[in-house]
């Protein structure tokens, strides 16, 4: 379940990363630079989610 969510994620940090380059060409900024921004903080959530857990937590000596 966690890699589907993943996935779907990093899909979606791509298609953000692609529309806000087409809003971008169209002179639409603001909502450009509002989409970068939500990519970027989607990306660090990825990111942390596929860390591994410490190991006082996994159970594991």
């Amino acid at each position: 379940m966690l890699n589907t969510a993943l996935s779907m994620a990093v899909l979606a940090v791509i298609l953000l990363v692609i529309g806000s380059g087409a809003l971008w060409r169209r002179g639409v900024r603001k909502q450009a630079i509002l989409m970068i921004v939500l990519a970027v903080i989607l990306g660090a959530n990825v990111a942390i989610w596929s860390l591994p857990p410490p190991a006082a937590l996994s159970g594991k000596p």
